[in-house]
């Protein structure tokens, strides 16, 4: 398949994404009067996602189990604008020249972390690039941030992506481009969902960063999950 031929599959997945954010946002999606800010458990509200949170095992920089436990939580609001995502992959079954009968989905390697962790990463690896400084705060201290990537719903294996989480490089930028032209594609496709369907910000230096804007006037926090 030529590169033009993958873009023309790009753009009609594109296409298809704009039809099922239009529907999906029309439709009734009610979920009570939960504050923007309040943590809860991702599962909750999606619970078909896939959850794989890197700094509850040693895979991750630290190379140290931060987190006692895989369970979840984001802000509430920015779980409602991360379902539409998850619904609009969970509808997309052709994708970079392939079929998906099962469609597509989510897998999320991390998302609200309490402050103290975030001061332990800092003591590790002190550069604002790669880690907030906890004395400012990151996204994350305040449950408006996710690190994610993009599986096959049926097999949950994920989508080839630029690198591994967690990778400190320009081949994780955003505007880097020397990947094979599917890499790029898949990349594309996770931005333009979470941008545009989602209402996140990316992060330029990370891929699978994407902030939920609101969240800048959330408070830090430090609850500790179990």
């Amino acid at each position: 398949m030529t590169d033009k031929s993958i873009f023309r599959l790009f753009t009609k997945s594109c296409s298809i994404i704009l039809l099922l954010s239009v529907f999906i946002n029309s439709c009734s999606f009610t979920l009570g009067q939960t504050p923007a800010n309040k943590l809860v458990k991702v599962k909750e509200i999606i619970p078909d996602i896939e959850i794989e949170l890197k700094y509850a095992t040693a895979e991750n920089f630290t190379k140290q189990i931060l987190y006692p436990t895989n369970t979840c939580f984001l802000a509430f609001g920015a779980l409602v604008n991360l379902k539409l995502v998850q619904d609009s992959l969970r509808n997309l079954q052709f994708h970079n020249g392939m079929n998906y009968a099962g469609g597509l989905g989510l897998k999320i390697w991390d998302g609200y972390r309490p402050r103290s962790v975030q001061y332990r990463m800092w003591d590790i690896v002190p550069d604002p690039r790669y880690v907030a400084d906890p004395n400012i705060g990151s996204s994350h201290n305040r449950g408006g941030a996710v690190d994610l990537t993009i599986i096959d719903f049926s097999t949950k294996k994920e989508l080839d992506m630029p690198t591994v989480f967690d990778f400190f490089g320009v081949e994780a930028q955003h505007e880097y481009m020397e990947h094979p032209l599917h890499v790029i594609v898949n990349r594309e496709l996770l931005k333009n969902l979470m941008t545009n369907v989602g209402g996140f910000s990316i992060y330029a230096e990370e891929w699978w960063h994407y902030k939920y804007p609101p969240s800048d006037n959330f408070p830090l926090l430090d609850f500790q999950p179990k």
